[in-house]
């Protein structure tokens, strides 16, 4: 059994590399999506992750083909599909923050369909993850809503995490109608403050976080940026500090610490409606060190630390 299957996208982040002598932008290949970085932080973590979606035949899709299997990422259903492009980010860095362009119309990872899910992998995971990016266009946002089912059925944990990029979707009302649609399956949320009003209709994230809750979900984490992090249930709220870091790249943070997070439910197989104050604590403060690790080092998937670094900065604390 694998202990997280994540779907999604799967693409190259062109991140800023300094200038050329001509003075125009360098950028750097980097091979990122959210979904894929919460895969190899929780693979360097010590844990079996497997990847669903779908790249170009191309330079690039190859790239990161490979670039899971270096990790170890079971990728029986990655599909490298000769029809589409691989999709592409640029990614502007300003203060260390960063904003994206895409050339994505249509890219591979929405190309997706039903009949590519592999099931085989859906029913044998622990924790089922996926993120919004999928659920923009069609055949993905099919096929995502059809795994989200079959892994439930089977048992699975079901995580999501609404990454919202405004210029992939039609428009906002749009996006909040198939980013909320999701929600009565979850069992497990990550929100960003940024996200809150998106999908509650809310601007406070403790408030957001209630209104999640009552709709069915078992356990919410918000993400504050360097306010640290705080998880919701039913039975208590914990919130926890980061430590201060010299930031150089905050691409894949949030998504090394939702890998980071995933990683120590499923090590210890804890289900989020289970979770114990002690536990949340603990969770929290391990996926804090793998974002702020993350953060001080370029790229998003190159960035992500393994368990040896993790369990080094935690001694320190």
């Amino acid at each position: 059994m694998f202990d997280v299957t994540a779907m999604g996208e799967l693409l190259i982040d062109f991140t800023p590399c300094g200038t050329s002598a001509g003075g125009r932008a360098l950028f750097e290949q980097n091979p990122g999506g959210a979904p894929a970085n919460v895969l190899v932080a929780v693979s360097r973590l010590g844990l079996k992750g497997a990847f669903i979606g779908k790249v170009g035949k191309d330079m690039h899709g190859e790239m990161l083909k490979e670039t899971l299997e270096a990790d170890d990422i079971d990728v029986s259903g990655l599909v490298v599909d000769p029809n589409y492009f691989t999709t592409l980010a640029f990614v502007q860095l300003k203060d260390g923050e960063r904003d994206f362009a895409f050339a994505r119309k249509p890219g591979a990872d929405t190309q997706i369909t039903v009949d590519e899910v592999e099931l085989d992998v859906v029913h044998n995971t622990y924790i089922f993850h996926f993120g919004s990016l999928s659920l923009t266009d069609e055949p993905s946002r099919s096929a995502t809503f059809y795994a989200i089912e079959e892994a439930r059925d089977a048992g699975a944990i079901i995580s999501y995490d609404p990454n919202y990029r405004a210029p992939l979707w039609k428009d906002e009302r749009t996006a909040k109608i198939f980013m909320r649609d999701v929600i009565p399956y979850v069992d497990i949320m990550k929100i960003s403050d940024e996200e809150t009003r998106l999908l509650t209709g809310v601007d406070d994230p403790m408030e957001a976080a209630e209104k999640l809750l009552d709709q069915g979900v078992k356990c919410v984490v918000v993400t504050l940026g360097a306010g640290g992090a705080t998880m919701c249930t039913k039975n208590f709220t914990v919130q926890a500090d980061t430590v201060k870091r010299e930031v150089v790249d905050t691409t894949g943070a949030g998504d090394s610490f939702w890998g980071g997070m995933l990683a120590q439910f499923a090590k210890y197989r804890v289900k989020p409606d289970s979770i114990t104050e002690a536990q949340a604590k603990q969770f929290i403060n391990f996926a804090n060190t793998v974002a702020g690790l993350t953060v001080e080092k370029r790229g998003a998937i190159p960035a992500i630390p393994d368990l040896e670094a993790v369990e080094k900065e935690l001694k320190q604390d």
